[in-house]
C-alpha cells in the first residue's frame, strides 16, 4: 500500500515510532529494526524478510538496488511512506542516506533452533560491543561460506541497525543468533563442533598449524579483553595469530576475517585434492 500524501513533519507517528527503533529497548520490546540503505533492502527482500513498512524519499533514489528493493515493496503491496529530505535525515544515518529505509522484523533466530550441517564452520563472538566489528564479521563470515554467526554474551544486539549497515546486508544471508556464553558453548558441544579459541597464550598453536576442517566453531574475543574463562577446559583447543610487530593484537573483524579464509583455504583444497 502506497501513501500518495508525502510526510513532511519528523513529528508524525509513524516516523516518530520508526525513529524510536534506533534504541535496543524499543528493538527488544517490538523485535522491529530498521534498515537504512538500498542494498541492504535488498538483501533483506531476497533473504525472505518481514517489511512492516519503508520510508521513501523520491529525489534521493538512484541505482539498480534501490528501483528493484521499491518495486518488490510494491507488488508485495507493502505500506511505503513517501517522505521530505527533513524526515528522512531524521530516519536515515548520517549522511550516508540513500533514500529508503525500511521497518523490518528482526532476523534473528533462536539458538536453541538453530541447525547446522556435519562439516559446519561457525564463528562466535564473545562480548563484541561495536556494532561495525559485528558487521564487519558478519561480511567475512558470508564471504568465506561460514555457515552461522553466534554473538555469546553480546554488549550490542545483532540487529542493531548499524550492524546491519556495516554487514552490508550480509546479515540476512546466514544464520545469527545470540545467547549466554555457557549456553552457547554447550550448544557448540550439542551439535560436535569442534571448539578453537583464539587467544595471546604462549602455548597457543599458530592458526596456520591448526586443522580447522570440518565441525568447527571459531570463538573470538573482544580486542581489549579477549575471551572469558568460558572458553577454556581440555576439549578446547586454543590457537594465536603470530604477532611479529609493537601490536599486541588485531580488531576482532580482522582475526576473523583471517581465521576464516584459512578455513576456506584449507577446505577447498582438501576438496581439490579428494577430486
Amino acid at each position: 500500500m502506497i501513501d500518495r500524501q508525502t510526510l513532511t513533519s519528523t513529528a508524525n507517528a509513524r516516523v516518530k515510532a520508526a525513529v524510536a527503533l534506533r534504541d535496543r529497548r524499543t528493538r527488544d520490546q517490538t523485535g522491529l529494526t530498521l534498515v537504512d540503505g538500498a542494498r541492504e533492502l535488498r538483501r533483506a527482500l531476497d533473504g525472505g524478510v518481514a517489511v512492516e513498512e519503508a520510508f521513501v524519499e523520491d529525489a534521493a533514489l538512484a541505482g539498480e538496488d534501490a528501483r528493484v528493493a521499491l518495486d518488490r515493496l510494491a507488488a508485495a503491496d507493502a505500506t511505503i511512506h513517501h517522505v521530505s529530505s527533513q524526515v528522512m535525515a531524521k530516519l536515515a544515518f548520517g549522511d550516508r542516506s540513500e533514500g529508503i529505509v525500511a521497518v523490518i522484523r528482526s532476523p534473528i533466530v533462536d539458538l536453541a533452533s538453530l541447525t547446522v550441517p556435519d562439516d559446519a564452520l561457525v564463528v562466535i563472538l564473545e562480548g563484541v560491543e561495536k556494532p561495525g566489528n559485528l558487521g564487519a564479521v558478519l561480511r567475512s563470515a558470508d564471504g568465506a561460506g561460514a555457515h552461522a554467526v553466534v554473538a555469546a554474551s553480546p554488549r550490542t544486539d545483532l540487529a542493531n541497525p548499524n550492524a546491519i549497515r556495516a554487514s552490508a546486508g550480509t546479515i540476512f544471508a546466514l544464520p545469527v543468533a545470540a545467547a549466554p556464553s555457557e549456553t552457547v558453548l554447550a550448544w557448540a558441544r550439542d551439535h560436535g563442533l569442534r571448539v578453537v579459541a583464539t587467544r595471546l597464550d604462549a602455548d597457543a598453536r599458530p592458526y596456520t598449524e591448526v586443522d580447522l576442517r570440518g565441525a568447527v566453531a571459531l570463538v573470538l574475543g573482544t580486542e581489549d579483553e579477549g575471551l572469558t574463562d568460558t572458553w577454556r577446559g581440555p576439549d578446547i583447543e586454543t590457537i594465536r595469530l603470530p604477532m611479529h610487530g609493537i601490536a599486541d593484537s588485531l580488531n576482532v573483524s580482522v582475526t576473523a576475517a583471517v581465521l576464516l579464509y584459512e578455513a576456506r583455504r584449507q577446505r577447498d583444497r582438501h576438496r581439490s585434492e579428494g577430486d
